[in-house]
């Protein structure tokens, strides 16, 4: 199951166990229980204080097993094979059933030992979806921590019984105590806040009562984490608010055109970012999404939690979401269908008909993927022709399970109350409607800069782009920008990673060129 390679490094990592660990496994005849055997069998050959135990008990979910010390519940299961992206979710899983220690702060960990009901978690995942591990891996640890926490990771490719009685059309889907808790990525903090009502509220009172930073980096992604490590080498007071650390390269499955990183994923490029912010002494406050900004003394930025903070500067660099088609039964059915994340979600729809919308670059690579999953693919392109690369519509077009659909404009999304059946398109130059009998959209028509908060406040171009000039300086002074939020060309990781760090030296200047009394 394991190449030559990846047992060295599992091998390596597991010297950092200091417990000994039992896994128990629940099997029977079906070759995914032969995989989880020889799985479970490697691991055990790596260390000596892990052995593999059988149980068969109808009741356990099986083919499964359970990362636990001996002698103790197995509060962490994991019914399926976990590789692919979820290798990294057992490997954690060992470790820290094993002693070795997490990386979450001190007031997570206690917040977590203190909540005292019974919580039985369910996570439904795809192996190809690079969200579904920091939910997994959130819960998980959020079991070791506390013998009331139990987690139970399922892959809805091997339990697609479960999947179609639950309807689940996009992972991960979280239940607790058997009712949905959930849906997409989270972060632990943000699970551990929707648990606790009373941590959110001394996170609001902490934030807001923090004395003013020199400069506040709103946004997670490579332009914010850029921007806060520019900052913060000038030695400068600095913070970062973010809804999620990342933003949309979290989101990202394969990137191979970041300068001198011939080839990585988006979830791992983002803990290469985090890990470097937090080399530095910057403040990184997550979960806070900016709703407003307040010019006075001080600027002053409000959060959807009810938190504000002060800074003498600001860099915003809030990128941008998914585009949506904006027609009827799209935001009904979103996520009971439609979908923007083919990686993710597509395993889902395994043998069944699916619609791309869109035929740019992201598009037609959505459309090729899927063509290897789905019963037949869809896709279709607004204008008279496809906009993606060549080499892209020449592997699209030799699909034999892909219809290309040019001068169709998506209408209405029809569903039978659960989930989606069909969709509506216009032939622009006819004008006819036509319905395509499908299972599943996926809307791949670009991203809108999440910029609304600042409508009248700083200059947004007519497609709510941040006006930046040279210096990542927007409309207002001590405001700079910064990303895929902003006016400039070329939406790229690495062309946002330079705009970060230019906003932030930008603002530097700017704050050591201020009047005395007024840096003051």
């Amino acid at each position: 199951m394991l190449d030559t390679n990846l047992q060295t490094q599992l091998k390596s990592l597991l010297q950092r166990i200091s417990q000994p660990i039992e896994l128990r496994a629940a099997v029977d005849s079906t070759p995914a229980s032969a995989d989880i055997l020889a799985l479970l069998s490697e691991i055990s050959a790596l260390s000596s204080l892990i052995t593999v135990v059988t149980e068969s008990d109808p009741a356990i979910r099986t083919p499964s097993f359970t990362v636990a010390r001996p002698n103790q519940s197995a509060n962490i299961r994991f019914a399926g094979v976990p590789l692919g992206h979820e290798f990294s979710s057992l490997v954690l899983a060992l470790l820290q059933v094993g002693g070795h220690p997490s990386k979450a702060s001190i007031d997570m960990i206690e917040a977590i030992k203190a909540m005292p009901n019974e919580l039985r978690f369910e996570t439904y995942i795809s192996l190809h979806c690079q969200n579904c591990p920091d939910v997994v891996q959130a819960l998980n640890l959020m079991a070791v921590l506390n013998p009331n926490i139990h987690h139970t990771m399922i892959d809805g490719a091997l339990f697609q019984r479960e999947v179609e009685e639950r309807q689940i059309m996009s992972v991960p889907s979280v239940y607790l105590n058997g009712q949905p808790f959930r849906q997409g990525r989270m972060s632990l903090e943000e699970i551990v806040t929707t648990l606790d009502s009373t941590g959110s509220a001394k996170q609001v009172a902490t934030m807001s009562a923090q004395e003013p930073f020199d400069m506040l980096v709103i946004g997670g992604g490579p332009a914010g984490a850029s921007a806060a490590i520019y900052a913060a080498r000038k030695g400068i007071r600095t913070g970062v608010a973010a809804e999620r650390f990342g933003g949309q390269v979290l989101d990202t499955l394969s990137i191979k055109n970041l300068i001198s990183v011939q080839e990585t994923e988006g979830p791992q490029l983002v803990r290469a970012l985090e890990e470097h912010v937090k080399s530095y002494a910057v403040d990184i406050m997550s979960q806070q999404r900016a709703t407003s900004l307040t010019l006075g003394r001080q600027i002053e930025v409000g959060f959807l939690s009810g938190a504000t903070l002060q800074a003498r500067t600001v860099v915003i660099a809030t990128g941008a979401r998914w585009r949506e088609m904006n027609v009827p039964g799209e935001a009904l059915y979103r996520n009971r269908g439609v979908a923007y994340c083919p990686h993710c979600d597509g395993p889902l729809f395994k043998g069944k008909a699916v619609a791309v919308i869109g035929g740019g670059n992201s598009g037609v690579e959505a459309a090729i993927d899927l063509a290897g999953i789905a019963s037949h693919v869809t896709l279709i392109e607004y204008d008279a022709s496809l906009r993606a690369d060549a080499v892209l519509t020449d592997k699209l077009r030799s699909l034999t399970n892909v219809t290309v659909l040019t001068h169709a404009q998506t209408t209405e999304v029809i569903g039978d109350g659960s989930k989606v059946i069909a969709l509506l398109y216009r032939h622009r130059p006819s004008g006819e409607i036509h319905r395509v009998e499908l299972a599943g959209i996926f809307v791949q028509i670009g991203l809108v800069p999440n910029t609304d908060w600042l409508k009248g406040i700083v200059k947004l171009s007519p497609r709510g782009e941040i006006e930046v000039d040279a210096r990542g300086e927007t409309s207002v002074p001590g405001v700079y920008a910064a990303g895929d939020c902003t006016t400039v060309p070329f939406k790229q990781i690495v062309i946002a990673i330079g705009e970060g760090a230019k906003a932030a030296l930008g603002a530097f200047d700017y704050l050591i060129r201020l009047p005395v009394a007024k840096a003051a």
